[in-house]
């Protein structure tokens, strides 16, 4: 059926609030490749907003589904375990940054997993805050949009919220935040909001996702993880959206060499099944009491088997080095665009974990979403799916396949040529 009868049965169908990026709707997909159904083919540099970082149907992630289909498919971890979520959970738990012994728990989403790290830390440590960061995103659940950082379109007519949740801001030189303004609105909010004692946890995304792909650098998260030491506080780190090798290493808190006491997953996890998980020092994952934890899909069998095969496919086909040729690739053609293009802000990558910022006249002020918007859907009319994000949605942010051959990645970045020269001043 044609993309325009279906959007009209979907309108029809589907509540407006959630929203599609892209009237066009996928029949079949394959690594870095989407086709409509009409027949027409798309690159793909979306992955299902991160998730497909192994490829659409990787042979290894299909045979390891396929194979788990033959035995069961869900029995329900909390009623008659099974193995496969043993063995992800010692690889992740191994894998994880840091020499503590770790222990994980699987969830289904991402929201769910963020939501348990809050649970574990008030466990672990009696105390009820949790100061999170303007920008971030961390799910669309009361407590999750309670921790997003950005109110539109997330948090429009959805309060009120939980309570003892704070926000400071994340620093962002482009923005015109340092990390110096952001440490003196974190003492400011220990003075004057809540005192470091009544603080359970800081939650970070060591890259912003929704936010616009700012990175954290090493010393403030460095910086974090002492403030974190000397008050009690846990460190949770948001790895959702910058995992699995989407930044050039399995995790991107392996950058700033620190050890997260719990850290949140999901996304590139399973090439595309719903699972997430926190893993966390055992000590501190131990805090709830027995049954405090859990949910009937939590770590279903069929993700933890196309878990164990991504871990695999990510170490086999050597995608942290990939990752970054990938957003090499990338920031070059980006980089040639701006040379004569004053509306090309900052481009920012770290690994294949990519972003280019779009600004009027070469003022960083003031942002161009309505550019964004434009270059997005002239994009998808010649083939290529993008996503925007940023704070003020000014922000184009690559998210291909980690296994995209890399001419089809060139056919794309020719294609974005072709549309920022389009619509350049």
């Amino acid at each position: 059926m044609d993309n325009k009868a279906l959007w009209a049965r979907r309108e029809a169908a589907v509540p407006r609030g959630i929203g599609s990026m892209h009237p066009v709707f996928a029949a079949r997909a394959l690594n870095a490749e989407i086709w409509d159904g009409e027949g027409r083919r798309y690159i793909d540099f979306a992955a299902g907003i991160a998730v497909t970082n192994t490829g659409h149907n990787h042979p290894r992630v299909k045979a390891a589904i396929s194979a788990q289909l033959e035995n069961f498919s869900h029995v329900c971890f909390q009623v008659t375990p099974y193995d496969s979520y043993i063995e992800l959970a010692e690889r992740l738990s191994a894998l994880a940054p840091g020499p503590t012994p770790k222990k994980t728990i699987f969830l289904t989403t991402g929201a769910e997993a963020v939501e348990n790290a809050v649970k574990i830390a008030r466990a672990a440590t009696g105390r009820p805050g949790v100061i999170a960061f303007s920008g971030g995103f961390h799910g669309r659940t009361l407590m999750t949009m309670a921790l997003t950082g950005k109110v539109a379109p997330y948090k429009i007519g959805f309060g009120p919220f939980p309570g003892d949740v704070w926000h400071i801001p994340f620093p962002a030189p482009y923005l015109g935040i340092s990390e110096a303004d952001s440490l003196k609105a974190l003492d400011n909010l220990f003075k004057s909001d809540v005192e470091a004692a009544r603080v359970a946890a800081i939650l970070i995304e060591p890259v912003q996702g929704e936010g616009g792909f700012y990175a954290a650098t090493p010393s403030f998260l460095q910086t974090l993880r002492e403030i974190c030491d000397t008050h009690g506080i846990l460190l949770i780190v948001d790895e959702i959206q910058s995992g699995f090798a989407r930044t050039g290493k399995l995790f991107a808190t392996e950058y700033a060499g620190i050890e997260p006491d719990l850290m949140t997953v999901a996304k590139a996890m399973a090439g595309g099944v719903p699972i997430s998980g926190v893993i966390g020092k055992a000590a501190i994952m131990d805090a709830p009491a027995t049954g405090g934890l859990g949910g009937t899909y939590g770590g279903s069998p069929l993700g933890c088997a196309a878990g164990l095969a991504v871990l695999d496919v990510i170490a086999d086909e050597k995608l942290c080095e990939r990752a970054i040729e990938i957003g090499e690739r990338i920031v070059r053609k980006c980089e040639a665009l701006r040379q004569s293009d004053p509306g090309i802000g900052e481009i920012r990558t770290l690994g294949a974990m990519t972003a280019m910022e779009l600004i009027v006249d070469g003022d960083a002020a003031r942002a161009d979403p309505e550019r964004t918007k434009r270059i997005v859907a002239l994009a998808r009319e010649s083939g290529l799916l993008l996503l925007s994000c940023g704070v003020r949605s000014n922000v184009i942010r690559f998210l291909s396949p980690l296994t995209i051959p890399f001419e089809v990645l060139d056919e794309g970045l020719d294609i974005l040529d072709g549309v920022i020269r389009r619509t350049a001043a």
